[in-house]
């Protein structure tokens, strides 16, 4: 499936920048009424501010409507995100999860998706990956490296002003690898 005005994130670990990178994309834009998805092997308590969307057997999609917590998703939304929607899957539900969010978006209109796993999936507009030294919990993702894909260091994205991506034409591009 291809999906050129999407843009996925994935990192080297835990808190190896993928939302902080996903906030700064969003911020730089959020006038073209972004979307953001989080999608999230985890099936941990839903808390409150996430409406239920869609629940099936092996995956369960909510939309975000908190501002005011930490969660990544209420970090997208605080960001400026038109909408932000969760979703819990298992590996095999995961095209499920996705394809009804799509139902929700109007073609066309920038999406992006921190989710490493739907790159196995999908081929977006744009995949980006996030390196950090100091990612927790590092993940193996030699394989996702094989494909095209833009590096960021967490380290420097505070640095780079704007962010070298782009978004023309209903397709994400990235004009450069900073590393």
């Amino acid at each position: 499936m291809t999906v050129p005005n999407l843009l996925i994130i994935a990192g080297t670990g835990n808190k190896s920048g993928k939302t902080s990178m996903a906030c700064r994309i969003i911020e730089q834009f959020s006038h073209l009424g972004i979307i953001s998805v989080k999608i999230t092997p985890h099936f941990h308590e839903t808390t409150p501010g996430l409406l239920p969307i869609c629940e099936k057997k092996g995956y369960s999609v909510y939309e975000e409507t908190n501002r005011g917590t930490s969660k990544d998703t209420s970090r997208m939304l605080k960001a400026g995100a038109s909408a932000v929607y969760f979703a819990k899957v298992t590996d095999d539900t995961l095209m499920q999860a996705f394809t009804s969010i799509l139902k929700n978006i109007e073609p066309g209109i920038p999406v992006i998706c921190e989710s490493p796993a739907l790159r196995y999936h999908v081929d977006p507009g744009l995949f980006v990956i996030m390196k950090s030294e100091a990612a927790n919990n590092n993940k193996d993702i030699n394989k996702l490296l094989g494909l095209p894909h833009v590096m960021f260091k967490l380290d420097d994205l505070n640095n780079i002003s704007p962010l070298p991506i782009d978004f023309r034409n209903g397709k994400w591009i990235g004009s450069r690898s900073p590393i």
